[in-house]
């Protein structure tokens, strides 16, 4: 049976995946190191699971297996804690070689500063702990049909001892391949909670239904909740979370940003390959090789310069958590964050777009052959950067150095 089959009955029958043990990762150092190796172990057949839609259980369980999914977990409960620039550095590193690979962790970061923000003490540690030893977090959040984002119709209800979660989400990044499903509900009093549902745990189904053009491996698809019940001290009350100011949103948007980066990295890099050891000059470019092509020369040039700048304020924006994490946080530092890094997510969106579209002005005919599968990467720029508009991040760059207007308390900006 392929990979693919084995993924989709083991999704129909919620069988948990498989726990293995996992490294806990001492620094930084150790960190980029591991996410450098993962990567060169996820190219070498990135092109391939996307053309045949293979989801890449080996390289999220080599993920998980070198300690990099618990690299953000506070020193107080036994994580590494490492800099919010090396947890940009490690995403955009991932993402270079494969950003499905990239993104399909994404949520398990953004749930565990939910977490960190909202869990009592013993929540924490149950959950935390999980991570350390290997357990991955998948995201039941988002749903279709919805008048906007934040909406919710799944509901979850006392029963008994504990609470039973009706509804049917999508989008679930991470779901398919998780231990723990972040299921977001509204209670009986219409506040919203984030409860944590084991693998196997009955009434809940996870759809391999994900149809995307792009970020195709990503597993992004349905999850159903028919009755499923949870234990009351791993449901959250996570609308505590906008009770006091926060960083949690940017965070997560600067992890978005860096899957962009590494996108246009990618691109950039196959743009580079394919033009020396392929291409051909133009006939007016009077030249034995498309590589001194003085146009080709040049927008390569435009190229790097833009992807550079685009890194630079992606570290920045890093360099401003750690900043503003590192004291109390006040509404001011908190919008200080943000801002950081929706400037970040403007340049990092632009530049995978246009990178992954300059490649075949570049390369030629001959790169679009379905061979090469290079248009995988601007059907990946272009599906992921969809998740936030940057008309918006263009919008609270400008009210707040123009008017002093907060950006907004939630994980899209």
């Amino acid at each position: 049976m392929s990979d693919l089959a084995q993924a989709k009955v083991q999704s129909d029958l919620d069988i948990a995946p498989l726990l293995l043990p996992a490294q806990v990762l001492r620094n930084d150092a150790e960190t980029i190191k591991a996410a450098h190796e993962l990567a060169q172990v996820a190219r070498q057949q990135a092109a391939r699971r996307d053309q045949q839609r293979k989801l890449p259980w080996a390289e999220i369980e080599l993920f998980t297996r070198s300690g990099l999914g618990s690299i953000a977990i506070p020193r107080a409960y036994g994580g590494p804690q490492v800099s919010f620039v090396t947890l940009a550095d490690v995403f955009a590193i991932i993402s270079a070689a494969d950003p499905a690979l990239g993104q399909i962790p994404q949520n398990q970061f953004g749930v565990l500063q939910l977490i960190l923000g909202t869990g009592t003490e013993r929540q924490k540690k149950i959950l935390l702990q999980s991570v350390l030893e290997g357990w991955r977090i998948g995201n039941a959040g988002p749903e279709r049909g919805t008048r906007n984002t934040l909406e919710l119709k799944a509901r979850i209800t006392a029963d008994g001892d504990g609470f039973v979660i009706n509804g049917q989400k999508f989008y679930s990044t991470g779901a398919l391949f998780a231990h723990w499903v972040a299921v977001k509900a509204l209670n009986d009093e219409g506040r919203q909670v984030l409860a944590f549902v084991r693998r196997g745990t009955p009434g809940l189904r996870i759809v391999d239904d994900w149809s995307g053009f792009g970020q195709r491996t990503t597993a992004s698809g349905t999850v159903l909740l028919n009755n499923v019940r949870v234990d009351t001290e791993l449901v959250l009350d996570n609308w505590r979370i906008n009770e006091t100011p926060g960083v949690q949103g940017a965070i997560s948007q600067l992890i978005q940003a860096a899957i962009d980066a590494g996108i246009a990295r990618g691109a950039i890099d196959d743009a580079i390959a394919f033009v020396r050891e392929r291409a051909r000059p133009w006939v007016d470019a009077k030249v034995e090789r498309a590589s001194d092509d003085l146009y080709v020369i040049a927008d390569i040039g435009k190229l790097k310069i833009e992807l550079h700048a685009a890194e630079a304020l992606l570290r920045k924006a890093g360099q401003v958590l750690d900043q503003v994490s590192a004291a109390p946080i006040t509404a001011q530092s908190a919008a200080r964050a943000s801002i950081a890094v929706a400037e970040a997510k403007v340049l990092t969106t632009e530049i995978a777009l246009q990178a992954s579209e300059k490649l075949f002005e570049l390369a030629g005919s001959r790169a679009t052959l379905a061979e090469f599968n290079l248009d995988r990467h601007w059907r990946n720029a272009r599906v992921h950067t969809l998740h936030d508009p940057v008309r918006w991040k263009y919008h609270a760059v400008g009210a707040y150095h123009l008017n002093g207007t907060l950006p907004a308390r939630h994980s899209w900006i």
